[in-house]
């Protein structure tokens, strides 16, 4: 089952996205996690099996478009359906909310993942993002 995780819950978002390679020494990933628990236009929803994080998904919005960050699903529970599900409970959880477009971000040389997304329907979009750290 799919459910909002929580503040407590940091600790084990951080090491599943750490296991599979999302976080970067750049990014505060607890810090991420705390804000998106406690925004309130986002949540980071998660899949437990055995007691145990095994999947989750950042989902928050601007009021126009969502966005999804830190999907992971552990190496132990892939191949189950549990990427698409989470994925499948983000859009709802926008929708929820009325939004009428998600998106999120995937590094240009993550083949995998980006056939993954592929698969789900998802098309790449012609534009650039830019940034810059603030802090």
């Amino acid at each position: 089952m799919i459910e909002p995780l929580g503040p407590d819950d940091v600790a084990a978002a951080v090491a599943l996205w750490t296991e599979v390679g999302l976080t970067r020494p750049w990014n505060d990933a607890g810090g991420d996690f705390l804000r998106a628990v406690g925004g309130p236009a986002s949540v980071v929803l998660g899949i437990r099996a055995n007691g145990e994080l095994v999947g989750s998904a950042m989902v928050g919005h601007d009021g126009h478009r969502g966005w999804v960050y830190y999907l992971a699903v552990a190496e132990s529970a892939r191949g189950r359906g549990l990427g698409r599900a989470l994925m499948g409970a983000a859009e709802a959880w926008l929708v929820e909310r009325g939004l009428p477009k998600i998106q999120f971000m995937v590094r240009s040389d993550n083949e995998a993942v980006i056939n993954f997304y592929d698969h789900l329907g998802y098309a790449k979009q012609d534009c650039v993002v830019l940034g810059r750290r603030l802090v």
